[in-house]
């Protein structure tokens, strides 16, 4: 039931997931005060380009779209963990390996590994400050290196403020759409 597959590219990226997951059309004001600092934007799809690459070392791209699932499941983000599951059924992953990741009990895995990283996201995610010395021990008790647990530590990080900025820039889109249309009135 946990089998992961290996690392393999999958479809190339949308030019820029967080524009695409708010709704922010080009031209719109929130769009254009986004684009203002245009090195922040790339600097965020290129983290994400960068946690997502099929070559990272350490952790399978797999587990790394489980990690962002669970994340996502968890902060609740819908539309990021739509996107990062359907990039792990382009990967060919195993339907019923998303689904528990999905109903969110790690504890139904099998793989002692995924189980610890899912573990671990669940406290830094839920409960920061638990995220200390003993939470960090568990990783390596579960085959994850001191390179791959830097890894997955950037990958909830870089999630948890993915999914931040995305609805940020989403509630700005709609208060900024409903103050046009009430101004048309």
């Amino acid at each position: 039931m946990t089998t992961l597959s290996p690392s393999a590219p999958t479809g190339a990226p949308a030019a820029d997931l967080i524009d695409r997951l708010a709704g922010l059309a080009p031209g719109s004001p929130v769009h254009a005060l986004r684009h203002r600092r245009e090195k922040v934007v790339a600097a965020t799809q290129g983290s994400h380009d960068g946690l997502f690459d099929p070559a990272l070392p350490g952790l399978s791209l797999a587990e790394r779209l489980l990690v962002a699932v669970y994340a996502c499941r968890l902060t609740p983000a819908p539309g990021l963990a739509a996107h990062y599951r359907a990039r792990l059924t382009e990967l060919g992953v195993a339907p019923a390996l998303v689904a528990v990741v999905d109903v969110g009990d790690p504890q139904q895995l099998d793989d002692e590994r995924l189980r610890a990283m899912l573990t671990f996201t669940r406290t830094l995610i839920l409960k920061p400050i638990e995220g200390d010395q003993a939470a960090l021990r568990t990783l390596p008790e579960a085959g994850i290196d001191t390179p791959s647990t830097v890894t997955l530590a950037q990958l909830i990080a870089f999630i948890s403020y993915q999914t931040r900025l995305v609805a940020g820039l989403a509630a700005l889109a709609a208060a900024s759409a409903s103050a046009t249309s009430e101004s048309a009135r």
